[in-house]
Protein backbone atom coordinates (compact mmCIF):
# COMPACT_ATOMS: atom_id res chain seq x y z
CA UNK A 1 0.00 0.00 0.00
CA UNK A 2 3.15 2.11 -0.05
CA UNK A 3 1.90 3.57 -3.58
CA UNK A 4 -1.08 5.09 -2.31
CA UNK A 5 -0.59 7.62 0.15
CA UNK A 6 -3.95 8.78 1.03
CA UNK A 7 -5.67 5.28 1.48
CA UNK A 8 -2.83 4.57 3.86
CA UNK A 9 -3.94 7.97 5.46
CA UNK A 10 -7.11 6.63 5.44
CA UNK A 11 -6.29 3.43 6.71
CA UNK A 12 -4.45 5.13 9.71
CA UNK A 13 -7.76 7.18 10.60
CA UNK A 14 -10.02 4.84 11.23
CA UNK A 15 -7.81 2.40 13.02
CA UNK A 16 -6.66 5.38 15.48
CA UNK A 17 -10.87 5.98 15.73
CA UNK A 18 -11.78 2.38 16.15
CA UNK A 19 -8.78 2.20 18.99
CA UNK A 20 -10.87 5.33 20.64
CA UNK A 21 -13.72 3.30 20.58
CA UNK A 22 -12.30 0.40 21.73
CA UNK A 23 -11.14 2.50 24.43
CA UNK A 24 -14.43 4.18 24.98
CA UNK A 25 -16.29 0.66 25.50
CA UNK A 26 -13.61 -0.64 28.11
CA UNK A 27 -13.92 2.28 30.29
CA UNK A 28 -18.07 2.51 29.60
CA UNK A 29 -17.71 -1.08 30.91
CA UNK A 30 -15.10 -0.23 33.99
CA UNK A 31 -17.74 2.50 34.73
CA UNK A 32 -20.60 0.13 34.34
CA UNK A 33 -19.07 -2.10 37.10
CA UNK A 34 -18.28 0.57 39.43
CA UNK A 35 -21.90 2.12 39.51
CA UNK A 36 -23.61 -1.51 39.45
CA UNK A 37 -25.04 -2.09 42.99
CA UNK A 38 -25.81 -5.59 42.49
CA UNK A 39 -22.48 -6.57 42.18
CA UNK A 40 -20.62 -7.69 45.43
CA UNK A 41 -16.77 -5.58 46.09
CA UNK A 42 -15.34 -8.96 45.61
CA UNK A 43 -17.53 -9.01 42.14
CA UNK A 44 -16.47 -5.51 41.35
CA UNK A 45 -13.12 -6.46 41.98
CA UNK A 46 -13.12 -9.79 39.68
CA UNK A 47 -14.94 -8.34 36.70
CA UNK A 48 -12.36 -5.49 36.84
CA UNK A 49 -9.09 -7.34 36.62
CA UNK A 50 -10.96 -9.86 34.26
CA UNK A 51 -11.86 -6.59 32.02
CA UNK A 52 -8.12 -5.06 32.32
CA UNK A 53 -6.28 -8.58 31.49
CA UNK A 54 -8.56 -9.72 28.94
CA UNK A 55 -10.14 -6.90 27.46
CA UNK A 56 -12.16 -8.51 24.83
CA UNK A 57 -12.67 -11.89 26.69
CA UNK A 58 -14.23 -9.61 29.77
CA UNK A 59 -15.93 -7.30 28.24
CA UNK A 60 -18.11 -9.80 26.23
CA UNK A 61 -18.58 -12.09 28.95
CA UNK A 62 -19.76 -8.55 31.05
CA UNK A 63 -22.32 -7.69 28.17
CA UNK A 64 -23.57 -11.49 28.27
CA UNK A 65 -24.29 -11.74 32.21
CA UNK A 66 -24.97 -8.03 32.96
CA UNK A 67 -25.95 -6.96 29.49
CA UNK A 68 -29.36 -6.06 30.25
CA UNK A 69 -28.29 -2.91 32.26
CA UNK A 70 -24.88 -1.78 30.29
CA UNK A 71 -26.81 0.17 27.53
CA UNK A 72 -30.35 0.35 28.11
CA UNK A 73 -31.19 0.43 31.98
CA UNK A 74 -29.44 3.04 33.23
CA UNK A 75 -31.85 5.62 32.85
CA UNK A 76 -34.39 4.83 34.99
CA UNK A 77 -34.47 6.12 38.37
CA UNK A 78 -35.18 4.66 41.67
CA UNK A 79 -38.14 5.40 43.25
CA UNK A 80 -36.41 6.79 45.94
CA UNK A 81 -34.20 8.74 43.61
CA UNK A 82 -37.04 10.44 41.31
CA UNK A 83 -39.05 11.57 45.12
CA UNK A 84 -35.71 12.93 46.16
CA UNK A 85 -35.04 15.10 42.82
CA UNK A 86 -38.59 16.12 42.76
CA UNK A 87 -38.40 17.33 46.60
CA UNK A 88 -34.95 19.49 45.54
CA UNK A 89 -36.66 20.77 42.90
CA UNK A 90 -39.70 22.28 44.74
CA UNK A 91 -37.07 23.28 47.37
CA UNK A 92 -35.85 25.22 44.55
CA UNK A 93 -38.41 26.74 43.65
CA UNK A 94 -39.60 27.93 47.09
CA UNK A 95 -36.38 29.47 47.33
CA UNK A 96 -36.08 31.15 44.02
CA UNK A 97 -39.68 33.32 44.72
CA UNK A 98 -37.65 34.90 47.87
CA UNK A 99 -34.85 36.07 45.66
CA UNK A 100 -34.78 40.08 45.34
CA UNK A 101 -33.53 40.51 41.90
CA UNK A 102 -30.92 42.59 41.69
CA UNK A 103 -30.99 46.08 39.96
Amino acid sequence: MSGYPLLDAFWTMFLFFAWLLWLFLVVWVLMDIFRSRDISGWGKAGWTVLVILLPLIGILAYEVVHGDHLFGGRGQYSPEAQADSETEFERGKEQAQHVRPVM
